[in-house]
């Protein structure tokens, strides 16, 4: 089906929610995707973070194929070691308490506010300027973004905003009715912005002291995104409850809440549910994205990639480079342009973030090759 013939379905029968760019997309191979004319882009963005260990990795491809020709779903009244067994993995690697597993990030959001408010009933949800947490309601109601909420007022109460940049205020918003402190330790939708490590010790000691809980979302950067399994690791603060998707899954739709130990047990039979969530081949194939980041050296191979990447985005002379790892981002002064341009003329798959950032989210398997040759093709773009 050629382009303009999927473009006048979109116009007839979905839902007009996206600005999409005008290429179909038809295959992929690692960091390359290709069109219906069979021509090849480098993609850094990785489906936004999701596509972690890039297109059709064969260690993912064998696992999800395998799993879908033995069984493909049985619902949560039932056992199935998929899933059961990732539950396992992912505790041990992060907090050390029990998963409740999501078909997406919001979800796992959602999730991690239910257990704070049966954490403590009635209680408020502080969260932080320029976060962004899903756009189902309670999740947008954690997202303090006035263009993303105000189509949809009235949202759910009890959610109090603090400062990005401001720790005292962070301090002075906990109480003794505070059931958690949700915040994002790289805030990821609004431009690749990493939270000071005063930010993060600031949310861990008023959370402690009122008896709240302590919540990171690392949808987009968890799972090795940052060169450490998961981004707190990098401040050493360390939350009580954590939500995780995107790149779990390799491409599949799944998220997950963690706990640490005290606080696996607070939702009850019940409480909460899903019908697809945690189901055998999600699971299958987060289990393989597990096995490849969890290999030696990868995670540094990371850390290393990301330092070349951002020392190359500077010495092209682009400006406010930040990020940690392969989860990087500079300022435009028209984003939205650029990437698109990128796009089109570079055949560089890149983001805009709102109208002056540039978001770069490579899968982590991308060689350093392929950073110098994005690179390249960022010079030869227009200013």
């Amino acid at each position: 089906m050629a382009l303009e013939d999927l473009q006048a379905l979109e116009r007839d029968h979905l839902v007009p929610t996206y600005a999409r760019h005008p290429v179909e997309f038809v295959r992929g191979e690692g960091t390359r995707l290709f069109d219906e004319q069979g021509n090849e882009y480098l993609d850094f963005l990785a489906g936004i973070s999701v596509v972690q260990l890039g297109h059709s990795h064969p260690a993912w491809v064998e696992a999800v194929t395998d799993q879908v020709a033995r069984l493909a779903h049985v619902g949560n009244l039932y056992y199935s070691e998929p899933g059961i067994r990732l539950a396992q993995r992912l505790a041990d690697l992060s907090l050390g308490g029990k998963v409740f597993f999501t078909n997406s990030g919001a979800e796992a959001n959602e999730c991690a506010i239910k257990l704070a408010r049966r954490h403590r009933a009635h209680g408020d949800i502080v969260v932080v300027e320029g976060g962004f947490h899903g756009r189902t309601m309670g999740a947008l109601s954690a997202t303090p973004q006035e263009a993303k909420q105000a189509p949809f007022a009235p949202l759910v109460p009890g959610f109090k905003v603090v400062g990005r940049g401001d720790p005292q205020a962070l301090r002075d918003a906990v109480d003794e009715r505070t059931a958690a402190v949700l915040l994002e330790p790289i805030q990821g939708e609004s431009g690749i912005h990493p939270l000071s490590g005063e930010m993060l010790r600031a949310a861990r000691e008023a959370a402690d002291a009122a008896g709240a809980l302590l919540i990171f979302d690392e949808v987009q950067c968890g799972m090795g995104r940052t060169g450490a399994m998961w981004a707190f690791e990098q401040e050493g603060v360390r939350p009580d409850v954590m939500t995780l998707a995107k790149g779990l899954g390799g491409g599949l739709p799944i998220g997950a809440c963690v706990t640490s130990p005290d606080y696996g047990d607070v939702l009850q039979p019940g409480d909460h549910g899903s019908t697809f969530a945690g189901g055998p081949i999600v699971c299958a194939g987060a289990n393989a994205v597990l096995d490849v980041i969890g290999e030696p050296g990868f995670l540094a191979s990371v850390r290393a990639k990301g330092e070349v990447l951002r020392s190359g985005l500077e010495r092209l002379g682009l400006e406010g480079v930040r990020g940690q790892g392969l989860m990087v981002a500079f300022r435009h002064e028209d984003a939205p342009a650029a990437a698109r341009s990128l796009l089109l003329d570079q055949r560089l798959v890149v983001n805009a973030t709102g109208p002056d950032t540039i978001r770069l989210l490579p899968p982590l398997t991308v060689s350093a090759a392929e950073i110098e040759d994005a690179l390249e093709r960022l010079g030869s773009a227009a200013p």
